[in-house]
């Protein structure tokens, strides 16, 4: 099995640059110091990281899913402004005895993220580390409104998710426990599959704030209660708790609404409405804004804090 360390690094990328995605954007792309895009309306731009051991393990996740988890956070982060992506650049870090066909595979994972959506992989880096460490910048433009922030809900509003929790959660209970009994729930931690292009639906519908949830909605809806100097206040009962989480927590003997509250990973939207008849179809109404600051939960303070890389 070859491994990065038997060939140069403009071997490795001749192999891996005809698997990324292109995009319809691109005036010049990878191969040169730095890419070109048509861009039309507001330039949108976010960064992640992902880090093995910490964000991945390869013992669960192959090089395919690795490109898949990374695109699709990114490409949720750019749809949670209401905007389009449109290309991302990838920065990838190697210890040396990594074998040739993770990094191949990682490639096509990235492009069966991409492409759907008409996103490419317009460049990046190549680099030696003593774990694998990706780090990726997500662009996107706006099409004719205004860039959805965090900062903008107000009393009165409706707070809604476009799709339902706990399923990343489940799935990573199931493999830290070496169980498997809801399957769908492992795949969806493997590979989030949040509706992209939900976050322009909301911002076409007037959503006032917006973010994809990435850390878990107590922790993430706090941010926008921070944002909006107001209070989020979210009812339990109306949390759609997706089916494999539910299924999981029975056999694992958890409270599900635990991991569709602090889980975190699933990235779908989550956002602030001005009244109910302004959320898409499709989406769960799961509280209103109120006067005041925080988060509540069934009108108390959250017990479950959601994802924190340094706690």
């Amino acid at each position: 099995m070859a491994r990065i360390s038997d060939m140069s690094e403009d071997a490795l990328i001749a192999l891996f640059a005809p698997r990324l995605p292109e995009t319809d954007a691109e005036v010049l792309g990878s191969g040169d110091d730095a890419a070109v895009l048509a861009v039309d309306g507001h330039l949108v731009v976010s960064t992640d990281m992902a880090v093995e051991d910490h964000d991945f393990r390869t013992a669960w996740s192959t090089g395919a899913d690795v490109g898949w988890r990374v695109a699709m956070q990114n490409l949720a982060d750019i749809d949670a402004m209401g905007a389009v992506p449109t290309a991302l650049e990838v920065a990838l870090a190697l210890p040396r005895d990594t074998e040739v066909d993770w990094v191949l595979s990682f490639a096509d994972g990235l492009r069966e993220a991409c492409e759907p959506h008409g996103v490419g992989v317009v460049g990046g880096d190549l680099s030696g580390a003593p774990q694998i460490v990706v780090a990726v910048i997500a662009l996107g433009e706006t099409h004719g409104t205004d860039p959805v922030t965090r900062a903008d809900a107000a009393p009165g509003d409706v707070i809604a998710v476009a799709g339902p929790l706990g399923a990343a959660a489940a799935g990573l209970a199931q493999l830290e426990a070496g169980r498997r009994v809801a399957p769908a729930a492992i795949d969806l931690f493997l590979r989030p599959s949040p509706r992209i292009g939900a976050g322009l639906e909301a911002a076409l519908h007037g959503a006032t704030a917006m973010m994809d949830l990435s850390d878990g909605l107590a922790r993430d809806a706090a941010r926008i209660a921070r944002a909006s100097q107001a209070r989020l206040a979210v009812e339990s009962a109306l949390l759609p708790v997706h089916e494999a989480a539910a299924f999981a927590a029975q056999a694992l003997g958890v409270d599900p609404l635990a991991w569709a509250l602090g889980g975190g990973e699933d990235h779908h939207m989550l956002a602030c409405f001005p009244r109910e008849s302004a959320v898409p179809a499709g989406w769960s109404i799961i509280g209103v804004v109120e006067e005041g600051e925080g988060l509540t939960i069934d009108g108390e303070a959250p017990t479950v804090n959601g994802w924190d890389h340094f706690a």
